[in-house]
């Protein structure tokens, strides 16, 4: 089965606990992720990192985040501090074939080019790798599953503010049908 590692939101703006979008779980994930990433780009699996920017004024940030964002640095938009801004882990690196897609609001689907891509590709499941579990990644999981594609959470590459809160979202998304694996588990193409 042909796979595409999509790589969610992990930015400053959501790994910095100086960020007003910080998640608690976040930062413990990147050296997962990392290893995840140099796997997949070894076997020849597309990466494809997924992120949000917002414009210097906040009038594209989503209703739920406008207060912080406006009261908290304004993070993701240009202009920013560095250590809040849409920059990735150093560990993540770069390679000329990653793929590289800004979304509008949670779904990694919702509003880009992403199931056209997918398509293009020839992919037939996503891993999912990234924050926020409850919003940015059950929502493009279920998208995901929704456009007929096979779906893998990584457990360890995934990330919530509680540990509750993401044993309770990797639940929910396994009950619907996604694979929830660690990193460890995962079988490559």
């Amino acid at each position: 089965m042909k796979s595409a590692l999509l790589v969610i939101d992990m930015q400053n703006g959501f790994l910095s606990p100086r960020s007003p979008l910080y998640i608690a779980g976040a930062p413990a994930t990147v050296p997962a992720c990392a290893r995840v990433i140099a796997r997949c780009r070894a076997a020849g699996v597309p990466v494809v990192f997924v992120t949000r920017a917002y414009a210097a004024d906040g009038s594209d940030v989503e209703k739920p985040r406008r207060a912080a964002f406006l009261a908290g640095g304004r993070p993701l938009s240009p202009g920013c501090d560095e250590a809040i801004s849409a920059a990735m882990p150093p560990e993540f690196g770069s390679a000329p074939e990653d793929c590289h897609i800004v979304k509008p609001r949670y779904s990694a689907f919702f509003g880009t080019e992403l199931d056209a891509l997918l398509r293009r590709l020839g992919t037939e499941r996503v891993i999912l790798a990234g924050t926020t579990t409850p919003n940015c990644i059950r929502t493009s999981c279920y998208d995901a599953i929704s456009l007929d594609y096979d779906v893998t959470v990584l457990s360890d590459c995934t990330s919530s503010v509680t540990a509750e809160i993401q044993e309770s979202n990797l639940a929910d998304m396994a009950r619907a049908g996604a694979e929830i694996v660690s990193s460890d588990g995962l079988v490559l193409d």
